[in-house]
C-alpha cells in the first residue's frame, strides 16, 4: 500500500496531462455514461485527480476517496474551480472504512486496473451500497478478442511492473460474486474497455 501511494503521489502532477490521450482515443463519453448513472449518496472510489466532477449531475451528494493525497489535492482544487461540493477521504479501496447500507451509488473508473486486490474492492463496494443501489464500472480489462488480448498479455508483466496496472482483469465475474445484477455490460474498443452497471437487490419483504 505504501509503495503504491507514493508511486501515485509521484504521478499526480502530470497524470492529467498524460491520460488525456487515452480518455479521446479509448474512453470517449465513458466518464460522462458512468456519472450520470450516480445517484443520490455516490462514492466515488479511485477519485484520482477529480476528471469525473464535472460530469456528476447536480443532486449528486459525492464523496470521494483515494489513496494519494496528492491526486486528491488536485481534486480538491478541481472542486473548488467547479463549485462542487464534495467530501474527500484518503483511504483503501479493498477495506472501505463506511459501514453497510450507506451509499445509493458506487462509482469506479479506471480503478480496478490498480488496485492490490479487484475483487476485495467490488465487495466492499457491494457492501457499502443501500439495497437497490447502483455499482456503476469505467475499466480497461482483458479484451474478449483473441488478438488485442494476446497484445496485453505481452505487455502485462511490464505494466503491473512499472505501473501497477493491470490490463487482463475482468470485473463482470466479480460483481456477480458480490451477489449484484448486472443491468448492462458493454465492451468497445476491441473489447478493452468495459461499461458495466449493476444494482444491490432490494431486501425481500418477509
Amino acid at each position: 500500500m505504501e509503495r503504491s501511494r507514493a508511486l501515485w503521489d509521484r504521478l499526480a502532477q502530470r497524470y492529467d496531462r498524460s491520460i488525456r490521450p487515452a480518455e479521446v482515443v479509448l474512453l470517449q463519453d465513458g466518464r460522462r455514461w458512468a456519472c450520470q448513472h450516480a445517484r443520490g449518496r455516490t462514492l466515488e472510489i479511485g477519485i484520482g485527480t477529480g476528471r469525473n466532477l464535472s460530469e456528476y449531475p447536480d443532486d449528486v451528494e459525492l464523496t470521494g476517496l483515494d489513496l494519494s493525497p496528492e491526486m486528491m489535492a488536485i481534486a480538491r482544487r478541481r472542486a473548488a474551480d467547479l463549485g462542487r461540493q464534495v467530501e474527500l477521504r484518503e483511504g483503501d479501496a479493498t477495506d472501505l472504512g463506511w459501514p453497510e447500507a450507506t451509499f445509493d451509488s458506487v462509482v469506479v473508473t479506471l480503478t480496478l486496473c490498480s488496485v492490490p486486490d479487484d475483487a476485495a474492492t467490488i465487495r466492499e463496494a457491494a457492501r457499502v451500497l443501500v439495497p437497490g443501489g447502483r455499482l456503476v464500472l469505467l475499466e480497461h480489462v482483458g479484451s474478449d478478442r483473441r488478438v488485442p488480448r494476446a497484445v496485453e498479455r505481452l505487455f502485462d508483466p511490464l505494466s503491473r511492473r512499472m505501473m501497477e496496472d493491470h490490463l487482463l482483469r475482468e470485473p463482470e465475474p466479480h460483481v456477480r460474486a458480490a451477489g449484484l445484477r448486472i443491468v448492462h455490460a458493454e465492451r468497445r474498443k476491441l473489447g478493452v474497455v468495459s461499461r458495466v452497471l449493476a444494482e444491490k437487490p432490494p431486501v425481500e419483504a418477509r
